[in-house]
């Protein structure tokens, strides 16, 4: 435990202007992130007796080693750079607000010639319009149905798409109405793309205007007798209205709002999150997070406004957003939400009326979601620590293993050999720090061997890590059991460029998260004897004695330690096996995945994979150009620079390539003797 007076900055030192300041551990890692309006009487809060600070706070000052700052110029700037820094960074001490599910979106792609309606989830990307997000996929889809009566747009695959322009057949939304059919020329792509403009401006919340043109279309169509159009426009205008009846109105003067509630306790706090827009709820969503920090509600306000709107641009800010209570600094919050959406955004308190009535909606919501967490997590909490005590008393264990990483060997008789390696921390799956390797040390099939250069190359990695932090000293002993040679270094998410085994020159820690910075209480390989053999083997000759080792066999279900002839037997009700087999399949999910991935990156590979500095982007260019590999291989030169994006040089570098590889005799259906082309990639299929 470090003494905050041993790095405490000089007075002096510290500006009074704004600015964020970054907390360090020992190891240079990042812990803590903050703003504040004057640096230096904000950091000397953290610098007083430590009696006299909150248990969370004085934590964070004990386990820090170092403090430092960046100046700005402004309190927005300050909020900016706080949340860019805690996205990076990732400081344990920082409140992070998990989403309890991902949450689907109903999307528009107008960045498409023929724009395309469906549901998507994740990452948002540029030039989609989003709306919702919804609680299910089910609300979407029923929606989408309705409108697709008066707004027939797109919302089929690619696949599907160019599969019916090549064939002359829309699918079958396209003969029953509910698709325009832009695939066979029905329509435009101007005419579509004012379909697809038009059923975003519903979804906005302007459908006033739609359902009152429909009623007026209909009653003069039923004037002139053309009962049957009469009747189509009626039934379109109550699919409208069936649309609108599933967002009842909630706030009047078709207001855009988010509406945002908190529930807290002193360990963590929820998050409930209220889309309104044209006076509708168009979504939900919610947040968990443990209070890491001591932080009270107008915190947890402005932490959520920055994790709800730091990517976020243009309408996807509404204009207005109503709080329980205001961020510390609510001007420069305001400031920065009117930046981020280009006009004026209100934050505030309301205090009456239908607004306040619905953020006492929220508000139980809020409530309801804590006490769901709160049930599930203490139900989970007594079955893991249960099935972490029981693995801690059958492998003799001084504590309980609260890190298990496990390693299981994937191939396909003896080609693309791969393994994996899962994380377990508190019985509980961190996806984040999964792993993969390639075999690189020897070709073909043997498992013991592969498990045997798979933990050397991640403790390696591990002992590389704590020489930088410095806390890995050299020694004799080690320097002789540690083999000869650079260290081979894991594939897969690695970090890109060459990375230095752990003889290089040490580098600066920047406080990023590292990969293999911590070890396992715990390892687990998928296996028996032999593999548990070769992977405390690996172990010992890199000097590493304070991690455990055991195997799972899958026959069994048995438990093999180093150097015991027989098996631990864990009996089948008993929740540590249950977690074993958990991590153990999990390891082998993520290895098979892995290695199928592989085999089908090899068997979709194109003759352009041998051209020099062709990436995806241009390959993808050329096949959409020419159709195939075959018409392209046909193609001149002066042809081929036609492609956007293609000079001659690369152009040259392409037909010589191509020029030099034999195209594969074509394939032959037994069956029906049809010969079968060349699809875009180049593979056959």
């Amino acid at each position: 435990m470090a003494d905050p007076s041993s790095y405490r900055p000089k007075p002096g030192q510290i500006p009074d202007s704004p600015g964020v300041y970054k907390f360090r551990d020992e190891h240079r890692r990042v812990i803590y992130v903050g703003k504040a309006k004057n640096l230096r009487q904000r950091l000397a809060n953290y610098f007083q007796d430590l009696a006299g600070l909150h248990p969370r706070t004085r934590t964070m000052v004990t386990t820090a080693a170092s403090v430092e700052w960046t100046v700005v110029s402004t309190e927005v700037e300050a909020l900016q750079l706080e949340y860019s820094w805690i996205k990076e960074f990732d400081p344990r001490f920082n409140v992070k607000y998990r989403d309890d599910k991902s949450y689907p979106y109903l999307a528009v792609t107008l960045n498409e010639e023929f724009p395309r309606v469906q549901v998507m989830r994740g990452a948002k990307k540029k030039g989609v319009r989003y709306f919702g997000p919804y609680g299910h996929a089910w609300a979407i889809r029923e929606t989408v149905d309705l409108m697709l009566r008066v707004f027939p747009v797109r919302t089929c695959s690619a696949g599907v798409f160019k599969n019916a322009a090549r064939t002359g057949r829309p699918c079958l939304l396209g003969y029953i109405g509910k698709c325009s059919a832009p695939c066979v020329g029905r329509v435009t792509p101007e005419e579509h793309r004012e379909l697809a403009d038009d059923f975003c401006d519903f979804m906005a919340g302007r459908t006033g205007a739609y359902i009152r043109r429909l009623e007026k279309d209909m009653t003069a169509a039923a004037e002139d007798m053309e009962y049957e159009r009469a009747a189509r426009l009626r039934d379109d205008a109550e699919a409208l209205k069936r649309a609108m009846e599933k967002s009842a109105v909630v706030l009047a003067d078709a207001t855009d709002a988010d509406l945002i509630a908190v529930a807290e306790d002193e360990l963590e706090a929820a998050v409930q999150i209220f889309h309104v827009r044209g006076g509708r709820v168009r979504g939900q969503r919610g947040w968990v997070t443990d209070k890491v920090e001591n932080v009270d509600t107008s915190g947890l306000v402005e932490h959520a406004l920055q994790q709800l709107y730091g990517e976020e641009a243009g309408d996807a800010v509404p204009k207005e957003v109503l709080v329980p209570a205001l961020p510390e600094d609510p001007d420069a919050v305001s400031q920065w939400l009117a930046e981020r959406r280009g006009s004026q955004v209100s934050l505030r308190i309301p205090q009456r009326g239908d607004k306040k009535d619905l953020m006492a909606t929220v508000q139980r919501n809020a409530q309801q979601a804590l006490g769901l967490h709160k049930t599930k997590r203490a139900s989970d909490l007594t079955t893991r620590s249960r099935a972490l005590e029981e693995i801690s008393e059958a492998l003799g264990l001084d504590t309980a293993p609260l890190r298990i990483e496990c390693f299981d060997i994937s191939h396909l008789q003896g080609d693309d050999v791969v393994a994996s390696m899962v994380v377990f921390e508190d019985g509980l799956a961190r996806k984040g720090e999964y792993r993969r390797f390639q075999i690189k040390s020897f070709e073909g099939q043997d498992d013991v061997r592969s498990m045997h250069e798979v933990i050397g190359r991640r403790f390696r990695r591990y002992l590389h890590e704590k020489e930088q932090t410095g806390e890995w000293e050299e020694t004799p002993a080690r320097t002789a059991e540690q083999p000869s040679g650079p260290a081979p270094l894991p594939t897969g998410p690695a970090p890109s460029g060459p990375v230095p085994d752990s003889s290089a020159e040490p580098r600066e820690d920047d406080g990023r998260p590292k990969r293999f910075a911590y070890p396992p209480q715990l390892l687990v390989v998928d296996g028996g004897q032999p593999q548990v053999a070769a992977a405390k083997r690996a172990l010992d000759e890199l000097g590493i004695d304070d991690i455990a080792v055991c195997g799972l066999a899958k026959r069994l279900e048995e438990v093999w330690l180093p150097d015991d002839d027989d098996p631990v037997v864990l009996p089948r009700s008993s929740e540590g096996l249950y977690l074993l087999q958990r991590i153990r399949d999990e390891a082998h999910r993520f290895a098979i995945t892995y290695q199928r991935a592989k085999r089908a990156k090899r068997v979709r590979s194109s003759p352009l994979d041998d051209v020099a500095g062709l990436g995806d982007t241009r390959k993808q260019a050329l096949i959409k150009h020419f159709g195939s590999v075959k018409k392209l291989r046909q193609a001149t030169i002066d042809e081929i620079c036609e492609v956007p994006g293609i000079g001659r040089r690369t152009a040259e570098s392409v037909a010589v390539t191509l020029a030099s590889t034999t195209p594969a005799a074509p394939a032959v259906n037994t069956a029906t003797g049809e010969i079968i082309e060349e699809d875009d990639g180049g593979s056959k299929t």
